[in-house]
């Protein structure tokens, strides 16, 4: 009995704690569809976390090598396409880049993946493989949800991005397939939340000590 209770209480504190901390709601999606002129290789192609930080969410654009951002008329000169209810363009804020990005505004997409109302870009990118990179592109979207950002398109999309596939004929290195084109987020996300992660964590330190204070009262 003196088992239960003690272990009872410190899941009790933990909650306590749980609930005290407010840890951000993290979500991550794969790009795994494929819109690249004979295909852009093995998904998946990157990830993209969104962040829910208080009244705020914080998204992280990721592309697994051997792919690149371009700039093409695929994705209308944007690196990144995305939706947002109720967002208006000052309310995106992106982080220092190199190269330096920015966000716009507008109907954005081709290539079958429907309608974006807004993108992150390089300015001073060329077009084509030239003034490609990989870096993170990472922004913050105010007065917003994840739900604001995460509902698909009219096509069923809720990301774009445009790549390369890099190879060594394209880029002068890398093992893809040397094409260009759009990749899309159409699925569900793949990673739960980080607050039921750290629930989880706080009952496996409770069976833990629970079957600590057994041994020491048998």
């Amino acid at each position: 009995m003196r088992v239960v209770i003690r272990a009872a209480v410190v899941l009790g504190l933990f909650t306590v704690a749980l609930m005290a901390s407010t840890p951000a709601q993290a979500v991550t999606f794969n790009f795994t569809s494929d819109h690249c002129t004979g295909g852009c290789g093995t998904p998946p192609f990157g990830t993209v976390m969104v962040t829910q930080a208080g009244g705020n969410v914080d998204v992280v654009v990721h592309l697994n090598d051997p792919n690149f951002f371009i700039k093409t008329g695929a994705g209308d000169s944007q690196a990144f396409l995305f939706n947002g209810i109720g967002v208006a363009l000052a309310d995106i804020v992106v982080d220092p880049h190199v190269p330096t990005l920015a966000a716009a505004a507008g109907a954005f997409g081709n290539g079958g993946v429907g309608t974006f109302g807004f993108g992150i870009n390089c300015p001073s990118c060329g077009n084509g493989a030239g003034d490609r990179f990989n870096t993170d592109i990472t922004f913050t979207v105010n007065n917003a949800t994840v739900a604001d950002l995460t509902t698909p398109n009219a096509a069923g999309n809720i990301f774009v991005a445009d790549i390369i596939s890099c190879s060594v004929s394209t880029c002068g290195g890398g093992t893809g397939t040397g094409n260009t084109g759009l990749i899309d987020v159409s699925a569900s996300p793949v990673a739960e939340p980080t607050s039921l992660a750290f629930l989880g964590s706080g009952l496996v330190l409770a069976a833990m000590l629970g079957r600590r204070w057994k041994r020491g009262d048998s």
